[in-house]
């Protein structure tokens, strides 16, 4: 089945891909969406829908505290008074005019074992593994994935800080060795979720929450493949996709599967829009490519086929486009033949497929980004034009 998408809004944003394929677009409970934009030496702050109505003006602007250190994951406060910076070596609070606030300083991430610092806050050692961190709704918490000095073992942990201050609370030792993290606030206001990237050795996934007292924290872990996609206020759990992208899950908030979905079921049907451009050339010749010595190779050909027979996969960037919709996407999968990926939209409480998503404008290859209210993301990379798209009415 084709679902038509109807395109809401446009807007011309170069340094917009991170809001579809990033940790650039700040989601909060009851809140407007923001955009959270590296320009330069600073992050600024955005409303998603300020920027839709050509609206360029930043709500806040915080000063990068390390402009060297492209890694980690950042967090502004709802009230933008603050923002935290996840930073190599020290997770760094900071003022709208960038006067420090507090710093927690940490392990470095840095992979070599033993390697020097100068003690210059700007020096940036090699490695792009990174943490993240956090703020809470409220305000009154910061939650950061760091990594413990080497003279005390360099373990990773996740910290509950003080927002005020950045005194630790509380610290939950983790079993993992990182190439990145992000976490997800739960729109209960109460949990946090950590889901935490190994490269070839898999994925963790924490939850926990802070009652003033005491650290509570479980994990999904027993098969270290699954990663925290999204959350949903009309959903008290959340929504994970296995390492590989073979399936999507939903679980209750303390893991329980409530409803899977495998992306085997997510191949476009001949003949339709992924066919396009394996039509006849207009010259006459057949369909297939020629090698670099103008001849048909078997070889390719045999390939070609068994490729066909690989299942598809999806991308970790789908979510909740609304209470009743989830969105997912093969783009990832499609990497050999790009038309061959496709946009899908699922029941959000069964997970079953609905369809494949039909674009007025053509086909798009971008990754998703939902939005939780019935609209969903795509971005240009070639354009630079970021679009909001909903389901087109029946």
């Amino acid at each position: 089945m084709s679902i038509t998408a109807r395109l809401r809004d446009s807007v011309q944003l170069p340094n917009g891909g991170s809001l579809v394929n990033g940790f650039a677009l700040d989601s909060r409970a009851d809140r407007p969406h923001r955009a959270l934009l590296r320009n330069g030496p600073t992050l600024e702050v955005h409303d998603l829908a300020g920027l839709f109505a050509a609206d360029r003006a930043p709500t806040a602007v915080f000063p990068l505290p390390w402009p060297g250190w492209r890694g980690g994951v950042h967090s502004v406060s709802a009230d933008a008074s603050f923002a935290v910076f996840s930073g190599q070596r020290s997770v760094r609070a900071v003022a709208p005019g960038g006067a420090t606030l507090w710093e927690y300083r940490h392990g470095c991430w840095g992979p070599l074992l033993g390697h020097p610092h100068t003690g210059d806050e700007q020096e940036v050692c090699d490695g792009l593994e990174h943490g993240s961190c956090r703020i809470s709704d409220d305000g009154r918490l910061v939650w950061a994935h760091v990594v413990a000095p080497e003279e005390h073992g360099g373990q990773e942990y996740w910290a509950v800080l003080d927002a005020r201050d950045g005194r630790e609370l509380a610290r939950l030792p983790l079993d993992s060795a990182a190439s990145g993290s992000h976490h997800v606030s739960h729109p209960d206001g109460v949990h946090m979720g950590l889901s935490i990237g190994m490269g070839q050795d898999g994925l963790l996934l924490h939850w926990a929450r802070w009652d003033g007292e005491e650290l509570t924290a479980w994990d999904l872990n027993e098969t270290l493949d699954r990663d925290l996609t999204d959350v949903h206020p009309a959903h008290p759990g959340f929504l994970t996709a296995e390492h590989h992208g073979t399936d999507l899950r939903l679980h209750a908030l303390d893991g329980t599967v409530l409803a899977e979905g495998e992306a085997a079921g997510a191949r476009p049907e001949r003949g339709g829009e992924a066919d396009l451009d394996d039509e006849d050339d207009g010259d006459g010749g057949d369909l297939y490519e020629a090698d670099l010595d103008g001849d048909y190779d078997e070889d390719e050909d045999d390939e070609d086929l068994d490729d066909e027979d690989e299942p598809p996969c999806w991308d970790h960037g789908g979510g909740f486009v609304d209470a009743d919709t989830v969105i997912a996407s093969t783009i990832d999968a499609a990497d050999d033949d790009p038309a061959e990926g496709r946009h899908w939209l699922l029941d959000a409480h069964t997970l079953e497929i609905r369809g494949a998503i039909t674009y007025p404008t053509g086909h798009v290859d971008s990754y998703v980004r939902p939005l939780g209210d019935g609209t969903w993301l795509t971005y240009d990379d070639v354009s630079g034009t970021l679009a909001r798209w909903s389901e087109a009415a029946s």
